[in-house]
């Protein structure tokens, strides 16, 4: 077995501090993965995993040498996509987006690869933003656009593109002098997901048990329940100023808000290997100078 391929699976081990779980997702068995942390330790000469009656914990060297293994595979990244510039790909790329994000970002993002790399079909599969980090880790596409955890798995390498703030949103048009009061106010929000968590934790800041009168599996359909009256919605900006419900809605002031999003394109770290999805990947940069890469 090649380090990178004992680095994948330790990372991965490192992410989900189950052996069990690790040998089924990675698809080897309890023994090979067992030995493979003890090649690993043996290679640093030091205790990288404890295990005892409570689950597997990573040591202090455990955490410095996860640290070590993601770098190595990022540099191996780099050196494989510099490797393969010149090569004329053809292949099929699965890539998983919401709808705002195939209006508003796909079009730049794959135009590189496109332009480089013509011969290479790209399939487009869209639908809640919730669920695309599961659908890159159940290896139903290649390459998903999102919003991004705080924490990024380290089975997944992110790289940030964009932010954009988190907006609340009333029926009807804008009013003079309103005042807005979170604990007065119906709420629609989207039944789970970045934007839910944000604000749930905004709803604990201000120290209120928010009315929550609907609930939705996407930004689109939480607009138009609150477009027909139903409560105030939580949706990120970037949805609202591409939304067809847009001239039916006003954006509400408020004291604070929920915080922004990070939007990004995520891979497989196991997937930096192969050669189409090393060329999406460096194809989707960001703007320049604005946003860096992010990985656990």
């Amino acid at each position: 077995m090649q380090d990178h391929d004992q680095y994948r699976l330790f990372l991965h081990l490192a992410e989900t501090l189950s052996f069990t779980r690790t040998a089924t997702d990675c698809h080897v068995s309890p023994a090979t993965l067992s030995r493979t942390v003890q090649r690993l330790e043996a290679a640093t000469g030091h205790r990288l995993l404890d295990r005892g009656p409570h689950g597997v914990c990573l040591t202090r060297h455990g955490r410095a040498f996860r640290h070590y293994a993601a770098e190595a595979l990022d540099l191996w990244a780099r050196y494989r996509i510099d490797d393969s510039a010149d090569d004329d790909l053809s292949g099929h790329l699965r890539v998983f987006a919401s709808v705002t994000a195939c209006h508003t970002l796909l079009p730049d993002l794959l135009t590189p690869l496109r332009d480089a790399h013509p011969r290479v079909r790209i399939s487009l599969r869209t639908g809640d933003a919730a669920a695309a980090l599961a659908l890159l880790d159940q290896g139903e596409a290649d390459l998903a656009v999102a919003a991004l955890p705080p924490r990024i798995p380290a089975t997944v390498l992110a790289r940030q593109i964009t932010q954009t703030p988190l907006v609340l949103v009333q029926a009807g048009p804008a009013l003079t002098g309103e005042e807005f009061t979170a604990a007065a106010e119906p709420f629609v929000l989207p039944r789970q997901g970045l934007v839910r968590a944000a604000a749930d934790q905004w709803f604990r800041d201000l120290g209120i048990r928010p009315r929550i009168a609907a609930e939705t599996d996407g930004h689109e359909a939480l607009l138009t329940l609150v477009a027909l009256g139903y409560g105030t919605g939580i949706v990120p900006d970037l949805v609202l100023q591409h939304s067809g419900l847009r001239a039916r809605l006003r954006q509400v002031t408020a004291s604070s808000v929920p915080d922004r999003l990070a939007i990004g394109v995520c891979i497989r770290r196991a997937d930096v290997h192969r050669p189409l999805v090393a060329a999406a990947w460096a194809a989707c940069q960001p703007d320049q100078g604005t946003q860096a890469e992010q990985s656990a």
